[in-house]
C-alpha cells in the first residue's frame, strides 16, 4: 500500500464515533486531528452493542479480536420480580448473537479505550479543548479552538454526541434537533456487592414505569447499575450532577428490589451518567464543509440499542464516501447521508416504539405494535443489517505514523 497526501480534518469528539472516524480517514489518506473537551478518555458508561453489519465493520477494522477481548462477557439476562424471582430469561445466543443480550457487549469506555489505542499513533488528540468558533470559505474551515489556538482544516465533523457543540455552531440551537421521548435514563458503577455473575438483572415496575437493572462488568468486583423512569415533562440540565442525583433518588424512592442498595453507592460512584432519552433529528447532517456523525447527526436514543451501530456504521461510510468523492464534501457528505439514511430510520423508529412500549398507562396513550408481528421483525432486520457496505476497491489506504498524541 502506498501512503497517499490527503486532507486535514478536525473531528470533535474521543468517545466512538470519533476515534472510529479517525482510524478510517487515516486508512484512506487524511490527516486528522481529534479534540475532546473532557481531560481524557471517560471511563465506565452504558454497555454498548454491536450487531449485524456494525460486526462486519469492526472486522474491517482489524478490531474483532481487540473488541471480544474487552466485551463484558454476559451469558444473558433475567427480569425479576420485586422479591427477585425470574420471571424471564434472554441468552446471548439468542437470534445469533443479535438479540436482547448482544454477543459483542462491551462499556462505552471500554470500547472508546480500543479505539483509541488502535489510532492514537496515526491521529494527533487534543484533550481538554474544544471548538470555540469557526468559519468557512470555498476551500477551508478556519477553527478558533476555546484555548486560544487558530488552526486551518479542509473538512470538519462533529462526532461529540447529542448535545453536539459543534451542531449547535453550525446548525443552531440544540432545541431545534432534540425530540424528547418523555424517559431519563442513569448509569452508573457500584461495587459488585450483589453476587453478580455473567448475568443481568433488572426489576421493573410497570406501574410507575421505572425500572432499574444491574450488569456484570470485566472487573469481578464492580457492577454498572442503570436506573430509568418516566418523566414526559421533565427538563434535566445534562451539566449539573448534584441536582440530577438529587433527581434520580427522588424519582426511585420507594421501588422496591435492590434499589435503595444501588443508591446508596450514588455519591461515591466515579462515573454517574443521566441524561433524558432523546432523538436527533435533521434534515441534513451537513453544511458547506462541516459534517455531522454519530449522536451528533442522527442520536436514535439508548431504546433503540443501536447508537454504537449507527456511529461504527457511519464512520466507515463517511471516510468511505469523502475518499470516493476525492475529498469534496458536497459530494462525499451527500453519499453519506443517501446511504445512512434509511438505516438511521429503521433504528430511530425501534428507539421510539421501545420508549412507547415504557409510558405510564393512561386513556390517552397511544396502542402499542405487535411485537411479535411480520412487520416488527422486518423493522428489526432492516434496523440491524439495513445498510450496504461497500468495499470502496481502490481507495488509497494510509499506514503512516503520523503524529502523536497531545493535550492541551
Amino acid at each position: 500500500m502506498s501512503v497517499v497526501s490527503g486532507p486535514r480534518v478536525l473531528v470533535a469528539g474521543a468517545s466512538i464515533a470519533g476515534p472510529a472516524l479517525a482510524h478510517w480517514l487515516r486508512r484512506r489518506g487524511a490527516e486528522v486531528t481529534v479534540v475532546e473537551r473532557a481531560p481524557g478518555l471517560r471511563p465506565g458508561g452504558q454497555a454498548v452493542d454491536a450487531r449485524g453489519v456494525a460486526k462486519e465493520v469492526i472486522a474491517r477494522m482489524g478490531l474483532a479480536a481487540a473488541v471480544r477481548a474487552a466485551c463484558t462477557d454476559t451469558a444473558g439476562a433475567h427480569t425479576v420480580d420485586a422479591d427477585g424471582q425470574v420471571l424471564e430469561t434472554f441468552r446471548a445466543e439468542d437470534n445469533g448473537g443479535d438479540g436482547f443480550i448482544a454477543d459483542i457487549e462491551i462499556l462505552r469506555g471500554d470500547l472508546s479505550r480500543v479505539l483509541f489505542e488502535d489510532t492514537r499513533d496515526g491521529v494527533e488528540y487534543v484533550f481538554g479543548d474544544r471548538i470555540a468558533g469557526l468559519e468557512q470559505d470555498a476551500h477551508g474551515v478556519d477553527v478558533v479552538f476555546a484555548g486560544g489556538d487558530r488552526r486551518r482544516f479542509d473538512l470538519v465533523v462533529g462526532a461529540d454526541g447529542p448535545h453536539s457543540g459543534l451542531r449547535e455552531l453550525v446548525f443552531g440551537p440544540h432545541e431545534r434537533f432534540l425530540r424528547h421521548l418523555g424517559h431519563v435514563l442513569a448509569f452508573f458503577s457500584v461495587p459488585n456487592e450483589f453476587g453478580l455473575d455473567r448475568w443481568l438483572l433488572e426489576h421493573q415496575d410497570q406501574e410507575s414505569g421505572r425500572s432499574v437493572l444491574l450488569r456484570p462488568i470485566q472487573d469481578a468486583t464492580r457492577a454498572m447499575a442503570m436506573c430509568y423512569f418516566a418523566a414526559p415533562d421533565l427538563n434535566v440540565d445534562h451539566r449539573d450532577i448534584a441536582a440530577q442525583k438529587a433527581l434520580l433518588r427522588a424519582r426511585m424512592a420507594g421501588l422496591g428490589w435492590l434499589t435503595p442498595d444501588i443508591l446508596a453507592h450514588l455519591d461515591d460512584t466515579p462515573d454517574f451518567y443521566l441524561d433524558q432519552v432523546a432523538q436527533v433529528v435533521l434534515d441534513r447532517w451537513s453544511s458547506g464543509r462541516a459534517g455531522l456523525l454519530g449522536d451528533a447527526a442522527f442520536c436514535s436514543s439508548p431504546l433503540s440499542g443501536q447508537g454504537t451501530g449507527l456511529a461504527l456504521v457511519g464512520a466507515y461510510l463517511l471516510a468511505g464516501e469523502l475518499a470516493a468523492a476525492g475529498w469534496d464534501p458536497g459530494a462525499g457528505f451527500a453519499r453519506y447521508e443517501a446511504r445512512m439514511r434509511p438505516f438511521v430510520e429503521a433504528n430511530q423508529e425501534i428507539g421510539r416504539l421501545n420508549a412507547r412500549s415504557r409510558d405510564l398507562p393512561g386513556p390517552e396513550a397511544e396502542p402499542l405494535p405487535d411485537f411479535a408481528s411480520e412487520w416488527f421483525a422486518e423493522l428489526v432486520g432492516r434496523a440491524i443489517n439495513g445498510v450496504e457496505l461497500p468495499d470502496y476497491a481502490g481507495m488509497p489506504e494510509s499506514t503512516g505514523a503520523g503524529t502523536v498524541t497531545s493535550s492541551a
